[in-house]
């Protein structure tokens, strides 16, 4: 029986609830009985020596955590005399929560997170409790029949059947297991000592851990590369129920769960100060922030770059470039083996906002810093709940000499196999054999049709601010000067009144009328009511002689960093705009040079390959065929 067919039997005990239930209940009574049942079964061997030892030291006063996990051969313990099997069928809840107390107090914490004496509760009131019991009793998930990434592969499958039934979005929880494998491979490969050295111990924290699947898998691939390495998991995670999964999990694997934290990792970090040498994550797409606004903003105006959110905060709308900032505060000195980052990130990190804005600063901050170094374009369909285009940013801060000061692209796009049934959005996947390939590209570092090189610098440009004159030809009716007057800061409109054609300047719009000085309101209400912009006017004048702009012309160019702004100026706007000018008032907050600075990495621009339109005479061709083959069928129809 595989994971698949083993969650689709676990899931058939919702037609024992059926009726009783709500359908979008069903998950929060089938996922904690999961894990009980998955616990009991790795206890089950020891059972019998934990209880015998535990009779002998009760009344000793001896801290039991310290003995009886060993006793265990596991991170964990229960010494209740019930199991699902005995709990009897008269004093069921009263049994199973003895049962569930008397487990140590890091597992019995996982079923406290799944709020699961309330549903006990509802069960007995239904009559279905000791029915519910004895169907999970019967459910073989003992570790020599499922291994741990059978049971992590069941879980997730749980998880998105209850996601379905509540209309829930599956995706948030975990992210698919070819996109995590491509995720680890990537981290992991570079990183020879981890893979080559004996007795080497590495930590790994993933920020939005979900049911922990991409730290499990993690564990695994370096398991599989060299089993005398050890990765010590950490993580947090926001929602209880799939952060109890995610710590039952990592006990059945035998690792301590205080690093596995519940909370909000943007406005409540519970590992402060902590740093790892690998960081994985695929955080929510596209999720507001707002309900940690205050925190973040705060964080960010009061420590700035000694917090996590010191370069920019992106717009509210989507908080992916925040989780990426809270991974590199995490990293290591580059000194102490520096730190491996990999991210799975939608498309629009990638450009939103621009010259100056919190994404672009973002952005800067990342690549003025050289962490950047590789970004793998994925195909669409690979995730449970969403279609859209995703990618995976490599990120470290002691790159190889090679890579220094340069960035790769890959794109993966056309790289996948499809699903044989779909699930959920999910219609493609990686297979082993694209991973592989995708990594080689990765580890070439080569130019090619699917992978690109570039310097840090070519995703910069500064937006310059081009200016025009502001074109105005006087005149005066009747509106207008109704307009004048009306104008709080109006002057000498009786003289404006006798004033009659046209005048292509302000000066000669003024003799006319015998004005010889106007305040400043004065003036610009003149502007506003007599000027009518004309292209073949003279250039309006401030009081100092100097050419006024026209807002309404005013334009942005964005110049590339590594070219001269003059000479760019030159050679793309003047030939345009023989009048205008660079407002050389607008320079960047950092350097100070006339232009803001901002960071863009258009994926496709790079990878874009002109495919010319088909030449006329095959059009035609193909059309008078249709043609042809229409008049036939007509001449059936009519015969």
């Amino acid at each position: 029986m595989n994971q698949q067919n083993l969650a689709d039997f676990i899931w058939n005990v919702a037609d024992v609830l059926r009726g009783d239930f709500k359908q979008s209940e069903f998950g929060r009574i089938i996922l904690p009985f999961t894990v009980l049942r998955r616990l009991e079964c790795v206890l089950e061997p020891t059972r019998e020596a934990v209880r015998n030892q535990y009779g002998l030291l009760k009344a000793s006063g001896v801290d039991l955590d310290l003995l009886l996990p060993g006793t265990a051969g596991a991170t964990f313990y229960n010494v209740s005399q019930f199991s699902l099997a005995s709990l009897g069928s008269t004093s069921t809840r009263a049994n199973l929560e003895n049962y569930i107390a008397r487990f140590s107090a890091n597992a019995r914490q996982v079923f406290e997170h799944f709020a699961f004496d309330g549903w006990l509760e509802k069960l007995e009131k239904a009559n279905l409790l000791y029915l519910v019991t004895q169907k999970f009793a019967s459910i073989d998930l003992h570790p020599a029949t499922l291994s741990n990434h059978e049971m992590g592969l069941a879980f997730e499958h749980l998880i998105r059947k209850f996601a379905e039934s509540a209309n829930d979005t599956a995706g948030e929880f975990f992210t698919p297991r070819d996109v995590v494998r491509l995720a680890t491979t990537l981290v992991f490969a570079p990183d020879h000592r981890a893979l080559n050295g004996e007795g080497v111990v590495r930590t790994v924290y993933d920020c939005a851990a979900g049911t922990g699947g991409f730290l499990s898998s993690a564990i695994e691939q370096v398991a599989e590369w060299n089993p005398n390495a050890r990765l010590v998991p950490y993580a947090q995670e926001l929602n209880p129920e799939t952060y109890a999964i995610s710590v039952a999990d990592k006990l059945i694997q035998g690792f301590s769960t205080q690093n596995i934290k519940l909370g909000n990792t943007l406005s409540n970090d519970q590992l402060p100060h902590e740093q790892f040498d690998y960081c994985l994550a695929n955080p929510p797409f596209g999720v507001k922030w707002e309900k940690v606004q205050k925190q973040v903003q705060t964080e960010h105006s009061e420590q700035g770059y000694a917090g996590r959110f010191g370069p920019g905060l992106p717009r509210v709308g989507d908080g992916s470039l925040l989780f990426l900032m809270h991974l590199l505060s995490k990293r290591k000195p580059a000194e102490q083996g520096g730190t491996r980052i990999g991210i799975v990130l939608s498309g629009s990190p990638l450009f939103n906002g621009g010259a100056g804005s919190g994404e672009s600063e973002i952005r800067r901050w990342i690549l003025e810093n050289d962490w950047l170094e590789a970004i793998v374009a994925l195909p669409t369909d690979l995730f449970y709940n969403t279609g859209i285009s995703t990618y995976v940013w490599i990120l470290s801060n002691h790159k190889d000499a090679l890579r220094k000061g340069k960035v790769q692209l890959i794109d993966a796009s056309a790289m996948h196999a499809p699903m044989r049934k779909s699930l959920g959005s999910k219609r493609k996947y990686l297979s082993d054999a694209q991973i592989a390939e995708i990594a080689r590209l990765h580890e070439a570092f080569e130019e090619g049709p699917h992978s690109k090189i570039f310097e840090t610098r070519d995703f910069g440009y500064r937006r310059i601010t081009v200016e025009r004159p502001l074109r105005l030809r006087f005149s005066v009716t009747a509106d207008k000067l109704a307009a004048y007057q009306n104008i709080k800061g109006s002057d000498q409109a009786e003289a404006f009144a006798v004033v009659a054609g046209s005048f292509d300047s302000l000066p000669a719009f003024l003799k006319a009328a015998g004005v010889k000085k106007l305040s400043k309101a004065a003036q610009k209400a003149v502007l506003t009511c007599f000027g009518e912009r004309d292209a073949e006017a003279r250039p309006v004048l401030d009081d100092k002689g100097n050419v006024q702009a026209d807002a309404d012309l005013r334009e942005f160019e964005n110049v590339p960093l590594n070219q001269s702004i003059d000479e760019y100026f030159a050679r793309e706007v003047l030939p345009h705009l023989p009048d205008a000018w660079i407002d050389t008032g607008k320079t960047d907050a950092k350097d100070g040079q006339v232009g803001i600075v901002g960071y863009e990495i258009n994926f496709n621009r790079y990878f874009y390959v002109y495919q010319p339109p088909r030449p006329l005479a095959e059009i035609d061709a193909d059309l008078k065929a249709v043609e042809a083959e229409i008049a036939a069928l007509l001449g059936e129809v009519t015969a």
